[in-house]
């Protein structure tokens, strides 16, 4: 039985309780037989009683905490959510609206439509914001009218049970605990599938569908690089990327996890983030900076940093996974001297650790932000908003952070898609994301009295 550690203390204080394989089959087939009716139903109404509900819980909010170890975050994230919801209630009436009749180019041929949802949606959601991430993609899917089933990540399975009490009984939708068997299951339960989480696990989550001949839509890891060009307002990009690239511990795959300044101003830069980041606390000192969530992150950060130092990097700030009260604790960690032999400027470290790497040009800086076989986001910094859009322009990512960093986080209107192995499908983000959860129907009327020419007579 998989077990569950408390990010804070770090004992386990909890079994996961999954359900039996015919439980699972239950629940899917209860929310497919709802769909129906659901689609019938005052949707916006139903989901603006849950998004009330959901911000005023304090049950909930308490699971969040207790899943991840921060409040601020939590806060946050039950806040952004409630205004999501809010936003599709708004938004899903016109963009499920059916398209106005329009001429064919054949004379009276006229094109017409609807949409069509799926019946069942699954998400498949990570650890690191559990209650953003299990229902960003499932909210627009209820909008659209289909019936979600969620599954959670097995590491933060606590919100699940306030959340659930209050979903209400119109709204068909469930939100399941377990591992990864649990998730492989709901895959053959559904009609399309949602992922958010690693490389290696996207992978599955793809052969999967293809299998089952679902949709499947993928947003996989990140290894966002920040780019600073002389001329910048250093102190704000400084300030900026110690905020993206440590917020939430830096347990976010759009956190900045690479840096590159120009060599111009890389020393004044560097004094700066340094200064700037030694400042900045951990949660159990009255910081901001919460424990790692997942226990297996410590390894990995430890690694990452071991491989960078022995290869010549300096560390300034942090730099050592620290126990408090049974947690993981890391510290903001700046690093200098890096470079792109190091697993820490190449692989996903996904803890609050700032490699910088100084460049001879933007050229040289592009070449090297392009240089990963990731592409979810990114930052650029610049002297004008004109250069720094230009330099946006040649990163093959799929959303860029002017002048700030790490703005997916808060802003969710922006269309976007994941490069490379940073994802696949349509966007999770903006108006468009609610298209992955419907099929659109064309209907082709005839309005001609005569024959058409090709039939036979």
């Amino acid at each position: 039985m998989t077990q569950v550690r408390n990010p804070l203390t770090g004992e386990i204080d909890r079994q996961l309780a999954p359900p039996s394989s015919d439980e699972l089959a239950a629940t899917a087939a209860r929310l497919r037989a709802a769909a129906p009716a659901w689609r019938d139903a005052d949707r916006a109404a139903v989901l603006s009683r849950f998004g009330a509900a959901l911000a005023a819980d304090d049950d909930l909010l308490a699971a969040l905490v207790a899943d991840t170890g921060r409040t601020g975050e939590s806060v946050l994230e039950r806040q952004i959510v409630a205004g999501m919801i809010e936003r599709w209630v708004r938004q899903a009436p016109d963009l499920l609206a059916a398209p106005e009749d329009q001429a064919a180019s054949i004379p009276g041929l006229v094109i017409g439509g609807d949409v069509v949802p799926y019946d069942l949606v699954g998400v498949i959601s990570p650890w690191n914001f559990p209650l953003l991430l299990g229902l960003i993609d499932a909210i627009p899917a209820l909008a659209a009218g289909c019936a979600v089933l969620v599954k959670p990540s097995e590491v933060t399975p606590r919100f699940i049970e306030p959340l659930m009490r209050l979903v209400p009984d119109e709204l068909p939708l469930a939100v399941v605990e377990g591992a990864g068997e649990t998730g492989a299951a709901v895959i053959g339960l559904v009609d399309a599938v949602v992922f958010t989480g690693s490389v290696p696990t996207g992978r599955k989550v793809a052969e999967a569908a293809a299998k089952a001949f679902i949709p499947a839509s993928l947003e996989l890891g990140g290894k966002d690089p920040a780019i600073v060009l002389a001329g910048s307002d250093l102190d704000r990009a400084a300030a900026a990327i110690l905020w993206g690239g440590t917020a939430n511990a830096g347990q976010s795959c759009q956190s900045i996890e690479r840096v590159y300044v120009e060599r111009a101003v890389h020393d004044e830069f560097l004094a700066l983030l340094v200064e700037k980041a030694a400042k900045v606390g951990l949660t159990c000192e009255g910081g901001p900076i919460g424990p790692l969530i997942a226990a297996d992150q410590a390894e990995v950060i430890t690694r990452h940093l071991a491989d960078a130092t022995g290869r010549g990097a300096v560390v300034h700030t942090g730099g050592v996974i620290e126990h408090h009260g049974g947690g993981l604790w890391c510290r903001p960690t700046v690093v200098s001297a890096a470079d792109h032999s190091m697993a820490l400027m190449t692989e996903e470290t996904f803890g609050p650790i700032l490699p910088v790497m100084a460049v001879d040009s933007a050229d040289e800086a592009v070449r090297l932000a392009n240089d990963s076989v990731y592409g979810l986001s990114g930052a650029v910094f610049a002297e004008t908003e004109e250069a720094a859009r230009a330099l946006a322009r040649r990163l093959e990512v799929g959303a860029v952070s002017v002048n700030d960093a790490s703005l997916t986080a808060m802003v969710h209107e922006g269309e976007k898609n994941s490069f490379r192995l940073s994802g696949l499908g349509g966007s999770r983000m903006g108006r468009a994301s609610i298209a992955r959860f419907v099929r659109r129907r064309s209907h082709l009327v005839n309005r001609a009295l005569a024959a058409d020419p090709w039939w036979h007579r």
